[in-house]
């Protein structure tokens, strides 16, 4: 029988190391007392040391001497031992304390009884018993858990702890709640969590809130950390009139650092299975991402739906840029089936590009091949947007040394292209000087440019000049001057007067006879106001003499420049009446443009506003109307009302709203209605409820087609379990859209 010590009580701690060395040298030992032991990794060895960067070796966890507190002990002679009232085991930062434990010198491992409670800096437990060993392993029973870097708790009938950080539990919950809150639970037959890759693992899993389950999954891999890993994500779900109720369940490929794939397998109860995915890649100089989305036999279309993207930025070097942009759908009617942003039922055309763009000192070089998806098929073959195959565009500004002059040079020529009308090379060259004259409070600029315009056209009517051309000088002066006076006996605000003047003149030429390629009108405006060309685009140079004027009040902090307050207004006059037209664009009769004005009230005490108009004066109509007010005291908070009005179009009022009415509680609301038609064309309303832990948000939508006039409701669903997942349709992008200036994160705390 092995010698072993009479029980004894130590009123302080036991050195069980000089007790296994005593036991060596006699069969019996009177009494002994000690403060700290200390258990080597193996035997009396010293523990090993791992290198630190000073060249010391620094030991791990596993490799740290094991220290052992306990009230009181047996210790055998081959050095097992028992130990009672209370014991505190030590291993680094690593902390196990139970009322008893016995130590096994065979297995080095403990089993400890009592009041079980196990520390270290990714798991807390407390459990009725279990065994831990001397390698940082352990298995414990009756356990209830924490993992304070998540933060995340749960119970488990069985949890295993092995050296490498990996939890393995058995008949376990898992919630993200705090302690006192059980709002949700992840409860499985077992979790695996790898606190190091942080990835966990369920099997046989269902998800309750407030009790009540709300999800099934036989295997599912969850997130305990930033990290990715392959496997089913939770699932998304919405419904429609058109598409009915969608499902989506998505697999997630982690197929290396630098890129991945997400695979939905979706069902829409009218129309059919279907698959969504989307590729992202990343490397040193590239990025991109490739999705699609594909609906076989359409059962309600009898076709095959698609929507397919790409997306692609590569910096060969710092100054070389190749950049992709194409998309592609496989019906005009893909939008008003799918959409469900608040301008989906809007799209037109799809743009298609591809690009390349090289920048050097005071210069730029841009090649592009450019093609449109016509999606609305009512525009007129004649109205669509010509392809560019390819066209090169080059800019650049250089001072001259000691003159105070700059000399500029914008250069194109494009290939347009397009299966109906005239097509061709246009090519176009404007050099230019320019004297900048700026010193406080005034600016003066005298330009002058040449701008030449040459084609090369095919497709023509018989006797048409196929190499027409336009050539003209450009004359302008630029004058402006800032007056600021104190608007305030404090000394806190300024008031400014800015007018400005801008003559311009460019001889009449007959242009008549060129296409027009990518040439537009814009609306009259403060920007367009003071534009050398009151065309956008190459195929019209209009003719001037005439003189823009404008003048801009503002108020302004004087110490940090803040504005709070502008207001523009400016017209064109004309000494000789413009001659140059668009097919179908009227000519001026008038002796001035029409009157353009603006009012901005930047952000005060929560408020701000703007009201744009654009009127004629000789008709004392107005043309153009714009009015906002937007109340906003947070990010997350916040009410608009707007107003918009286009003569013998469109006359619409616009009001939205996001509201938080307590840290759980927010409702969100949106209603456009036109007066023309005396019916809402587009309204939204829903809430959020969200605790510290999840978040539930329903919104129901109506509205109807930009292009078809047909209706259709669609309800979006979101259930976020905070620290977990998300189920249901993300619509963070559809309320920023739909609610000007809305952040789902507070700018600031609830007060």
């Amino acid at each position: 029988m092995a010698a072993t010590l009479n029980s004894r009580l130590f009123p302080t701690r036991v050195y069980l190391r000089l007790f296994i060395a005593l036991l060596a040298a006699a069969a019996a030992l009177p009494q002994a007392a000690a403060e700290d032991c200390e258990w080597p990794e193996s035997g009396d060895a010293a523990p090993a040391q791992a290198a630190g960067p000073d060249g010391v070796r620094i030991a791990s966890p596993d490799e740290l001497p094991i220290e052992v507190t306990s009230g009181a002990a047996e210790v055998t002679r081959e050095g097992s031992a028992t130990l009672s009232n209370g014991v505190v085991i030590r291993q680094g930062d690593r902390r196990l304390t139970a009322r008893s434990a016995s130590y096994d010198s065979v297995g080095r491992r403990f089993k400890v009884e009592g009041d079980v409670e196990y520390r270290d800096p990714e798991l807390r437990l407390k459990g009725g018993s279990g065994f831990w060993s001397a390698d940082g392993g352990g298995e414990f029973t009756g356990t209830e858990f924490e993992l304070p870097a998540r933060p995340a708790r749960g119970a488990a009938v069985n949890l295993g702890l092995k050296p490498s950080g990996e939890l393995n539990m058995r008949e376990v919950s898992f919630t993200t709640c705090p302690a006192g809150n059980s709002d949700w639970f992840l409860r499985a037959s077992s979790i695996d969590i790898d606190q190091r890759k942080q990835q966990g693992k369920g099997r046989n899993v269902r998800v309750e809130l407030k009790g009540v389950p709300i999800l099934y999954a036989p295997v599912i891999s969850f997130p305990v950390g930033d990290a990715r890993k392959s496997g089913f994500l939770f699932p998304s779900f919405g419904t429609s009139n058109k598409s009915g109720f969608e499902f989506g369940a998505p697999y997630y490929f982690n197929l290396a650092p630098n890129y991945d794939l997400m695979l939905t397998p979706q069902l829409l109860s009218r129309r059919g299975l279907g698959l969504e995915a989307q590729f992202r890649y990343l490397s040193e100089r590239s990025r991109g991402k490739l999705g699609s989305r594909f609906l076989p036999d359409d059962d309600l279309a009898g076709i095959n739906r698609s929507l397919s993207s790409l997306w692609h930025q590569t910096d060969f070097t710092d100054n070389l840029r190749f950049s992709a942009s194409i998309e592609h759908a496989s019906d005009s009617r893909y939008f008003e089936d799918f959409a469900l942003g608040p301008v989906g039922t809007s799209v037109t055309f799809l743009d298609r590009y591809l690009s390349l763009a090289w920048l050097g000192r005071g210069w730029r070089l841009d090649g592009r091949v450019q093609d449109f998806q016509t999606i609305d098929l009512s525009v007129d073959p004649l109205s669509r947007p010509y392809s560019r195959l390819p066209q090169l565009a080059f800019t650049g500004a250089w001072p001259l040394a000691g003159s105070g002059l700059i000399t500029s040079v914008d250069a194109e020529a494009t290939w347009f292209d397009r299966d109906v009308g005239t097509t061709g090379l246009r090519m176009d060259l404007m050099p230019r000087v320019a004297w900048p004259m700026r010193g406080p409070g005034y600016h003066l600029e005298p330009s002058a440019a040449y701008r030449l315009t040459t084609y090369r056209l095919s497709d023509l009517a018989p006797g048409a000049d196929d190499t027409p051309d336009r050539q003209a000088p450009i004359l302008s002066l630029d004058a402006g001057l800032v007056f600021e006076r104190e608007a305030s006996s404090g000394h806190r605000l300024l008031q400014t007067l800015e007018p400005r003047l801008r003559y311009t003149w460019i001889p009449f030429r007959e242009q008549s006879d060129l296409p027009v390629f990518d040439t537009a009108l814009p609306d009259l405006n403060l920007v367009q106001l003071f534009r050398t060309n009151r065309y956008v685009g190459a195929d019209r140079l209009g003719d001037a003499n005439e003189l823009a004027v404008g003048l801009t009040t503002r108020l302004v902090h004087a110490d940090s420049g803040q504005q709070f307050l502008s207001a523009t207004i400016g017209q064109r006059y004309f000494f000789d009446r413009p001659r140059v037209t668009l097919p179908g664009e009227p000519a001026e009769t008038r002796d001035a443009s029409n009157l353009v004005g603006e009012i901005e009230m930047a952000a005060f005490r929560h408020w701000s506003a703007r009201f744009a108009m654009v009127w004629d004066y000789a008709a004392s109509n107005t043309l153009l109307g714009q009015a906002g007010v937007q109340y906003k005291p947070r990010n997350d908070t916040l009410v608009n009302v707007g107003y918009r009005y286009r003569e013998g179009l469109l006359e619409q009022w616009d009001a939205s709203a996001a509201w938080r009415l307590s840290p759980n509680w927010q409702v969100f609301a949106r209603q456009v209605y036109s007066l023309r038609d005396k019916t809402s064309i587009d309204r939204f309303a829903g809430f959020e409820y969200g605790s510290c832990c999840w978040r539930v948000r329903l919104i129901g939508r109506h509205y109807v087609s930009n292009r078809t006039g047909e209706n259709d409701t669609s309800v979006m669903l979101q259930l976020e379990l905070k620290g977990l997942s998300s189920v249901g349709t993300s619509d963070d992008t559809f309320l920023r859209r739909g609610i000007r200036g809305y952040s789902p994160d507070p700018a600031d705390p609830l007060p």
